[in-house]
């Protein structure tokens, strides 16, 4: 299933039925009083998070989304028929904007949970509920009211606890493989991954953390160059990012200045994500010597004064148990 994270709709909520004008007459009451009945209250749009959804891509399809109308009201007092609400399912982690003032409506953290977006129009009278001492014969009724119309944008936050991000290349996708049982596409070549993925990780605990990969970030992506920064988003709610590094470039001048990058780049879209509590993550050491792994490492850590660091090799399995291990006990 395609992934998207983004859709303007505009959503209508049923009118009212109008109520209606009418008089009893039968053979035995030819001057039977009034007897027009309500119409029915319009159709609510509401919207319920659902947690086997991971996408807003049904809403790519149908961008005007009407709740029925009420019906008319009837003869012999009877009430027009409510119109059927309409509830629309979206991922939890939606959130539900406000497209002329960016104001956040709504923002959905539970399974199942239920949010009235606009109510259905109010229902007219029937002439029945209009007759008194004074007026027997009413010829009075009142329309149905319409119902409410907004554009909203609804915004799709993927609710991880792990979030990893890296330059392309790194190996994220081949982390989240090692970890769990997701299946992100693999490839020697920039920007493998698309869209966002998410893996499972299930500890001896019986713990479940989810983990977010997102598309590799380069330089002035900030800038929307590459891929840009647009699933940045989906780490917002994470608990601890991983940062990814790719240990085997030969010169470890410039895997500071890849470390670098990242900071940058995450600095200047998002200062709060910045300052997250954020493990860094040497992957590919399967691919050096443990001399020169050493000597690499040294040299970053006291460039970059890195405390807390992880040495693995995703292809290889290595140091992945102890990074796991203290994930679970982090989350």
């Amino acid at each position: 299933m395609k992934f998207v994270d983004e859709a303007i709709i505009k959503i209508k909520s049923g009118n009212g039925g109008d109520g209606v004008i009418s008089f009893r007459r039968e053979k035995n009451a030819p001057k039977g009083g009034p007897d027009g009945g309500d119409g029915g209250n319009g159709g609510s749009i509401l919207f319920q998070a659902d947690k086997n959804l991971n996408t807003l891509v049904d809403y790519t399809f149908k961008k005007i989304i009407k709740a029925e109308n009420g019906k008319p009201g009837q003869n012999r007092k009877k009430s027009g028929k409510k119109g059927t609400d309409k509830i629309l399912l979206v991922p939890i982690g939606t959130k539900i904007i406000n497209c002329y003032n960016n104001e956040i409506i709504k923002e959905f953290k539970y399974d199942k949970e239920l949010f009235l977006a606009i109510q259905g129009g109010w229902h007219g009278i029937g002439n029945n509920r209009f007759k008194s001492p004074t007026n027997r014969t009413p010829r009075k009724r009142s329309l149905g009211k319409l119902g409410e119309e907004k554009t909203i944008k609804l915004e799709l936050s993927l609710l991880a606890d792990i979030g990893i991000l890296g330059l392309p290349n790194v190996g994220k996708s081949t982390f989240i493989r090692s970890v769990s049982s997701a299946k992100p596409k693999i490839g020697n070549y920039f920007f493998t991954t698309l869209i966002p993925n998410l893996g499972v990780l299930f500890t001896k605990k019986k713990k479940k953390i989810i983990i977010a990969d997102i598309p590799g970030i380069i330089k002035g992506a900030s800038k929307g160059i590459g891929l840009g920064l647009k699933f940045l988003k989906h780490l917002e709610k994470c608990k601890i990012l991983l940062h990814i590094i790719d240990l085997s470039i030969e010169r470890y001048q410039d895997i500071i200045k890849n470390i670098n990058i990242i900071n940058n780049e995450i600095k200047q879209h998002n200062y709060k994500l910045y300052k997250k509590k954020r493990w860094i993550v040497f992957n590919k050491s399967d691919l050096l010597k443990k001399e020169n792994i050493k000597f690499k490492i040294n040299k970053i850590i006291k460039k970059k004064n890195i405390k807390k660091y992880y040495i693995i090799s995703s292809i290889k399995k290595k140091g992945i148990k102890n990074l796991c291990k203290d994930l679970s006990n982090s989350i």
